[in-house]
């Protein structure tokens, strides 16, 4: 593909993500992004292959090491996050048991 394609696609993707988001209520910025952490997985995936493309390139090969690196640290952080999140929905044991009854 040509590079000007390519960076149509990029700025076409970047402006669609930006007003997809913006119109996301804040309460669901959360949920939204921890959903989107199955499709990170993409991304792995997509970087592994530009890795180990076998073009005699040694900067495809660096790109693509780089592209998992991100990727997955996107992906562990974003089950950080979510995991956090289910936490806060958890009830809190205040104590079943009453402090001092014999």
């Amino acid at each position: 593909m040509e590079l000007i394609l390519l960076f149509f696609i990029f700025t076409l993707a970047g402006f669609l993500g930006f007003e997809l988001i913006a119109k996301v209520p804040s309460q669901l910025h959360t949920p939204l992004m921890s959903g989107s952490n199955a499709i990170s997985g993409i991304t792995i995936v997509g970087a592994l292959i530009a890795s180990g493309a076998d073009d005699g390139s040694m900067v495809t090969t660096l790109l693509g090491t780089a592209a998992v690196a991100l990727a997955m640290i996107n992906v562990i952080g974003g089950y950080l996050v979510t995991d956090r999140m289910l936490d806060m929905f958890k009830k809190k044991d205040t104590g079943s048991k009453k402090e001092g009854s014999s």
